[in-house]
């Protein structure tokens, strides 16, 4: 028998004998799911010595079958095993990157899992600290879901990789906006646009910038107009008049060095322009 051989005859057997230990457990009819009993190998670590020193072959075989596996929609509980079958094959072949992208896609979008989906990212960044791709592709997801406080971290670790692609800082700095986290976003946006060989680039860093600052502006201007309303029972007349009052020290201009807009009737206050389309 060739060599090439005994990595499948291997894996067979290792099914075959996990089968018969654990049918009487095991909740889905193995007759009607040919190789499920994959689920009850101990860990990869275990199974390697028995390929023969070809753990990346068995590993491809193990990714092959996952993907018919879950792609059974007849399957009743299929993702209970998910991490597991996941990792053994993280175990047998740890730079085997397809592993990690796709099971985390099927757990996003199939078994609708956030968390389950970084963490098949979170076991490629653990064997693969060199690869980016991982947490970027985690803050990707926590973004689509609107987790800004997960994206924020992902794409943190995600920018400090070498090698990680420039809009990875970008994404980073727009997260911690999200979070309210403007000291973050102003530091990196402004990172970004002193460092931009672009125009775009640099274009957008500022947009960001002229945003971060007028939030922050606009909340400090309002809290004094509330202050001041609180204790003169009126608007103040103008925003120079908070000045006057003490209510401010100085009043903020945006970061095209422009006077905010101010409504003394209802107190609003707005920037004379849209961020993004200055």
């Amino acid at each position: 028998m060739k060599r090439s051989v005994w990595p499948v005859l291997v894996l067979v057997l290792a099914l075959a004998a996990s089968a018969g230990l654990k049918m009487g457990n095991d909740r889905i009819a193995r007759r009607k799911i040919p190789g499920s009993s994959i689920i009850y190998i101990p860990s990869g670590k275990y199974l390697k010595p028995m390929t023969f020193g070809h753990p990346s072959l068995v590993a491809d075989i193990i990714f092959i079958w996952a993907i018919q596996y879950y792609g059974n929609p007849a399957i009743p509980g299929k993702f209970e095993h998910f991490t597991h079958i996941f990792s053994i094959i993280a175990d047998l072949d740890p730079r085997y990157i397809d592993p990690y992208e796709i099971g985390s896609l099927i757990a996003l979008y199939d078994a609708k899992d956030l968390t389950l989906a970084i963490k098949i990212l979170d076991m490629g960044l653990e064997r693969n600290p060199d690869r980016w791709i991982f947490p970027f592709q985690a803050g990707h997801y926590a973004l689509l879901a609107k987790d800004f406080d997960t994206a924020k971290i992902y794409f943190k670790k995600a920018m400090d990789i070498p090698g990680s692609p420039p809009i990875a800082k970008r994404l980073y700095g727009n997260a911690a906006y999200k979070t309210l986290d403007y000291q973050t976003a102003w530091a990196t946006w402004k990172e970004v646009y002193e460092t931009a060989s672009e125009d775009e680039i640099r274009k957008i860093a500022s947009n960001h910038l002229y945003n971060i600052k007028s939030t922050v502006d606009i909340a400090a201007l309002k809290n004094a107009v509330f202050d001041f309303r609180a204790r003169f029972g009126r608007n103040p007349a103008a925003l120079d008049e908070l000045v006057r009052s003490g209510f401010l020290r100085a009043v903020p201009r945006d970061f095209d060095d422009k006077e905010y807009l101010y409504d003394p009737v209802s107190g609003g206050i707005t920037t004379r322009v849209n961020p993004w389309k200055r």
